[in-house]
């Protein structure tokens, strides 16, 4: 099957608001073997939706509309739909009721503009929102599938995993073999040079491979649509992949660095702690994303100042004037300090100059410390990301994280 995704808003076009749906929608679509062959964002009018699903239907199979569902003027969607497939617009007892409590149990008054959020057109197949006012709605036309939902991402990705996937895998014949290793402080370029014989291997086999970079990390994935020795395959390759670059692999699938973490140190019934100076809490904001983390992690220090380096972490004052905080030094005995302090097993401290201001011919921006400390040991490293504030902190916490998985795991019983 084929798929085409539009996305609706004027917002998204003039950059208001960032398409995370897209991206998501063809990971999951791909996932089932819907191949996406075109991604569409258009303005919140009734031409320009009307000539896109003319143009969809021509290439499409699937056709998934996301946005402009909403209860002000700006939302045109559901009418336009309504009378692009010729039907009327019928209020739906079902939905009217499940809104009523929806917004009932906020606290709020039911409005006009909620109600009408329980007229949709009555040839339609309502998939129901739970986590919001907007239904989706399921049309066919000339063979082909025409599904709206609404475009905020956690009401769109709650619908799709509940009905729209497990309907449309139904329909399909096949699937596609998915095997992804995640790595970390390692680019694609040299990576791409440690995997070369094994990738030509890979690739006589009918398997596919995809780099895909992000800010401090690479996800390796490996791909078969052979539904007969595809799946043994993949595997092999798998396989042989953990053995080449081993060190480099933080986990599989979908699963991130805070998470990986958190099974380590609830499984060795550990506890961490960290000491922030560039990363400015985000390191913190990173383990804590994680439900449970409250098991393992118990607090952090955000010493953006000096003062707070020295009077709450223990930083030597001579030690600070003399190697600057932006030093090996230094950002060991602020893993030490609020390692203590906080009573941990572990712990991770940053400190580095994010920029874009601050950088010199010594420590230019970009110059960074992490050190993570342990029972045993603390260990430091340095990095030199670039200029961008905002990448410097996310591959500061990513890298910060992955020498403490590293560490963790030396500890561990073999």
């Amino acid at each position: 099957m084929k798929a085409e995704v539009i996305t609706i808003g004027d917002e998204i076009l003039i950059g208001q608001t960032v398409d995370t749906n897209s991206a998501w929608l063809g990971n999951k679509l791909n996932l089932i073997g819907i191949d996406i062959i075109r991604i569409t964002s258009i303005p919140d009018t009734k031409a320009r939706i009307v000539d896109a699903l003319n143009e969809s239907i021509q290439r499409a199979d699937v056709i998934i509309l996301t946005g402009g569902l909403g209860p002000t003027q700006d939302d045109i969607t559901k009418n336009t739909l309504a009378e692009y497939f010729n039907m009327t617009l019928k209020r739906n007892d079902a939905v009217f009721s499940r809104i009523s409590e929806y917004i009932e149990a906020r606290g709020l008054e039911m409005l006009q503009k909620h109600a009408q959020q329980a007229d949709l057109p009555d040839g339609a197949r309502v998939i129901d929102n739970l986590n919001g006012s907007a239904s989706g709605m399921w049309f066919e036309k000339d063979n082909t599938i025409i599904i709206s939902m609404p475009g905020v991402p956690y009401e769109m990705k709650a619908m799709m995993a509940d009905v729209v996937i497990p309907e449309l895998s139904r329909s399909q014949d096949s699937e596609i073999i998915h095997h992804t290793t995640l790595t970390q402080g390692i680019g694609e370029s040299t990576l791409a040079g440690i995997l070369e014989d094994w990738e030509t291997r890979l690739r006589k086999s009918g398997l596919s491979l995809a780099y895909l970079p992000s800010p401090g990390a690479v996800k390796l994935r490996i791909t078969s649509k052979d539904l007969t020795n595809g799946s043994s395959l993949v595997k092999q390759f798998a396989a042989e992949l953990d053995q080449l670059i081993e060190k480099h692999i933080y986990g599989y699938g979908d699963e991130t660095l805070p998470l990986v973490i958190g099974k380590m140190l609830r499984e060795s019934g550990k506890t961490l702690s960290t000491a922030e100076s560039c990363t400015g809490g985000f390191l913190a904001h990173q383990i804590t994303s994680i439900s449970g983390s409250s098991d393992y992690f118990m607090g952090s220090v955000v010493a953006y100042a000096n003062e707070v380096k020295t009077g709450q972490l223990g930083v030597d004052i001579d030690i600070l004037k003399q190697h600057g905080a932006v030093s090996e030094p230094v950002v060991k005995q602020m893993a030490e300090g609020v390692r203590k302090l906080l009573g941990t097993d572990y712990a991770i401290a940053t400190s580095g100059i994010a920029g874009p201001l601050g950088g010199t011919e010594q420590k230019p921006v970009g110059t960074i410390w992490v050190a993570v400390a342990g029972p045993k040991e603390t260990k430091a490293l340095m990095f030199r990301f670039g200029n961008n504030r905002e990448r410097n902190i996310l591959m500061t916490s990513l890298s910060g994280l992955n020498m403490l998985r590293r560490l963790i795991k030396k500890a561990l019983p073999h």
